[in-house]
């Protein structure tokens, strides 16, 4: 009895681990990056995250987390760029999400894209700012979501982000 106890409680937790929200940070270019998190009051704390040039680092956050990221290049100082903001488990169970260019509208160098794993859609954000798929005005609407549990936020510079981005999604 006991054992079938334990495999119950391990097949319970499997299922929830592939079913976490997790951002996986695609690094477009060979710059090493920290992304750091910022919680909404009452959120949990996430510790930084090193991502090294032209890999991908992934993050699982709380269910009903709410908060946003930014990305600082190895070398640089901690200055809050492009911001990638997520609100997992929200409104009718869908995960909200937007690049937001309000706080920094001049960092082109961090994040850029953030896109549902699975479905590669809807995309906010773009390679080259200011564009229209992203926050850029606090009036802005521009908060997309998604049913998807995984995200991808593309970091750096690169031409060909969309392919990378559904190449991930189809190796990972």
């Amino acid at each position: 009895m006991q054992f079938t106890s334990t495999l119950l409680l391990a097949a319970t937790a499997l299922a929830t681990l592939s079913t976490a929200n997790t951002v996986h940070f695609v690094n477009q270019d060979s710059t090493s990056r920290t992304i750091y998190f910022t919680a909404t009051d009452g959120n949990a704390y996430i510790a930084p995250l090193s991502v090294s040039g032209l890999a991908t680092e992934s993050t699982t956050f709380p269910d009903s987390w709410i908060g946003n990221w930014h990305s600082v290049s190895s070398g640089a100082e901690n200055v809050t760029g492009m911001l990638g903001e997520v609100r997992w488990n929200g409104f009718g169970g869908s995960n909200y999400f937007d690049v937001s260019a309000i706080v920094n509208p001049n960092d082109n160098e961090g994040v850029k894209e953030i896109i549902p794993k699975f479905s590669n859609t809807p995309v906010s954000g773009c390679q080259t700012f200011p564009c229209s798929n992203a926050y850029n005005k606090p009036d802005d609407i521009a908060t997309l979501s998604t049913t998807d549990s995984e995200l991808i936020c593309l970091l750096g510079n690169t031409g060909s982000a969309r392919r990378h981005a559904r190449d991930f999604a189809e190796k990972n």
